[in-house]
């Protein structure tokens, strides 16, 4: 399979057709799971695997605070196990949002 069956509703800020699926993939992973659909989501997963989206996601520089307990519960991850919330403790907004 060269692309999963993904829709375009979380690129729409880049060109979807140039993206590189291996190249790029903590990119389309951080997108699909902060900004696709549901359909989108369970796409990727079956197209990377659990195991390669818990190595790479972890990674991610930003992922929204439902994302991130999704995946900490379907990844069997610790939410300090992710960079972004590392950061996250490190530099907290002067706001709640």
């Amino acid at each position: 399979m060269d692309k999963p069956p993904i829709s375009r509703k979380a690129f729409w800020d880049v060109n979807f057709e140039a993206l590189d699926f291996e190249k790029s993939s903590l990119f389309i992973m951080q997108k699909v799971f902060n900004y696709g659909t549901w359909d989108d989501q369970v796409s990727i997963m079956r197209y990377y695997g659990l195991p390669r989206i818990k190595k790479e996601i972890i990674k991610a520089s930003y992922l929204r605070k439902p994302v991130l307990s999704f995946l900490c519960t379907i990844l069997k991850l610790e939410k300090k196990d992710f960079e972004c919330f590392i950061k996250m403790q490190l530099n907290p907004l002067p706001w709640k949002y």
